[in-house]
């Protein structure tokens, strides 16, 4: 598939702003694939590839920093990497799923911009919500083609369960798996095609080094909030219009 070099700009903005988050940028990676017309079938263990080399490295510089709760993790990925698994070796129309999601996400970025209220108490992880969160999170990441952190992110902070900086740690080791066990079973069902992925990689890979140093080391969390919100709407957009 031959792009252009705006396409590597708008990919490496893309990965910088996600991995800010602690996002693996998958949603991102599918709408901008959409508009330069890669095949259905390409698109999802593309992103999917991408998701683990930017995801990882923003976790990286999160856990450096302190951020990380590995109990938080923990409660998700129990049911999550089963369900992921299950959902990438499945082949299913995504669109009205997507759009769904974007959808959903408004609502998350309406609280999370202060507009349902703003409280700041850590509430205490509440188990089986959160496993059933979990596998139904990782269903839809494996079936998709994303890590799951643009949905898990707005139901923590939602929740209480986490710190912005906190959840970013938690949701981007959350798609590193989630992505992982999904091309698992992307491999296994025998629908794995990709197009050369070396550039696009390393594009990624600069931009969400830059962009997880940055989130995770100078910004505040007031700044990070909104940063946040602005991902998720932007991602809300191009699920419910692409």
């Amino acid at each position: 598939m031959e792009v252009g070099f705006e396409f590597f700009l708008i990919l490496f903005f893309v990965a910088g702003l996600y991995a800010a988050v602690g996002h693996g940028g998958a949603s991102g990676y599918l709408a901008l694939m959409a508009i330069y017309g890669f095949a259905p079938e390409v698109m999802k263990p593309s992103a999917l590839v991408l998701n683990l080399f930017v995801a990882g490295v923003s976790f990286v510089q999160y856990y450096r920093n302190g951020h990380f709760n590995f109990r938080l993790l923990l409660v998700f990925i129990i049911t999550s990497v089963p369900m992921a698994f299950v959902g990438g070796m499945m082949i299913v129309d995504p669109i009205w799923y997507k759009r769904i999601l974007g959808i959903l996400l408004i609502f998350a970025v309406l609280r999370l911009s202060g507009i349902f209220g703003n409280k700041e108490e850590k509430r205490e992880v509440q188990w089986l919500p959160a496993l059933l969160l979990g596998a139904g999170i990782g269903f839809f990441s494996g079936l998709i083609g994303i890590g799951g952190g643009i949905i898990l992110s707005p139901i923590i902070m939602l929740l209480g369960w986490g710190n912005v900086k906190e959840t970013a740690a938690v949701s981007a080791a959350f798609i590193w798996i989630n992505s992982f066990s999904g091309l698992l079973g992307l491999g296994i069902s025998g629908n794995f095609e990709t197009v050369n992925l070396v550039p696009y990689v390393s594009v990624a890979l600069i931009g969400g080094f830059l962009g997880a140093y940055f989130g995770s080391f100078k910004w505040d969390l007031k700044l990070l909030k909104w940063c946040l919100s602005f991902v998720l709407m932007m991602a809300s957009v191009k699920l419910i219009l692409i």
